[in-house]
């Protein structure tokens, strides 16, 4: 009988313990799974905030991209709106353009008209072999400004802009043209007379110019020499 107790007890013992491991098994399984779950759903988290965060700058990039862009068009609006509106800093005004027309008068006197001239056999000496004059001559232009004295020097400005003035009279280009001689005409104030010729020496023209305050040098007679004199 007494081993039968004992064996009881022993069994009873067994099972209680394999009662007991069983439970903090499972107590330890549970522990370890919920550590799991937490773990998962702490990274899980941090996860999901980052594209969130990503997706926010990235809709601020697009949003600065669009701004760029909105002003890059407003740029290229303005800049259009220049060029074709006529009040626009890059179109040309009457003003400019008045300036413009200017200054091309001012290097490019209008041609004569041809019909207005006037052809006289001889002239002031018997070297003359005719006279002519036009009153549709114009003044040549000028860059000078205030109180005009002419400066006769080959490098000043009263210079070029005679030689201008007669190879408009006479019609020889500049680089075509010859001077041979300048002086003042005592006769008349503000007035000067140059002889030219072609290089050829085929054209030979003594011409009359007279200054026209604001406007430059005028031909107002042209004679044309059979021989180069002074």
């Amino acid at each position: 009988m007494s081993n039968d107790f004992q064996s009881n007890s022993r069994s009873g013992y067994r099972a209680k313990r394999k009662k007991t491991n069983l439970i903090l098994n499972s107590l330890i399984f549970l522990v370890l799974a919920l550590i799991v779950f937490v773990a998962y759903s702490i990274f899980s988290g941090d996860d999901q905030a980052a594209p969130k965060k990503e997706s926010a700058n990235s809709g601020e990039n697009q949003s600065v991209d669009k701004d760029k862009n909105q002003t890059g068009d407003k740029e290229d609006t303005t800049k259009e709106d220049k060029e074709t509106s006529p009040d626009g800093d890059g179109a040309v005004t009457d003003e400019e353009e008045g300036s413009e027309k200017e200054s091309e008068e001012t290097t490019a006197p209008a041609q004569p008209d041809e019909s207005q001239t006037v052809v006289t056999e001889g002239g002031s000496t018997a070297n003359v072999i005719k006279t002519i004059e036009n009153p549709s001559w114009e003044p040549v232009g000028t860059t000078q400004t205030g109180e005009h004295t002419p400066v006769l020097d080959t490098e000043s400005t009263d210079w070029s802009e005679m030689i201008k003035a007669m190879s408009y009279a006479t019609g020889i280009e500049q680089d075509d043209m010859i001077v041979f001689w300048v002086t003042s005409d005592k006769t008349t104030s503000n007035s000067w007379i140059g002889t030219v010729h072609s290089k050829d020496k085929q054209k030979k023209y003594r011409v009359n110019i007279k200054w026209v305050d604001g406007k430059g040098w005028k031909p107002t007679k042209m004679e044309e020499l059979a021989e180069l004199e002074k």
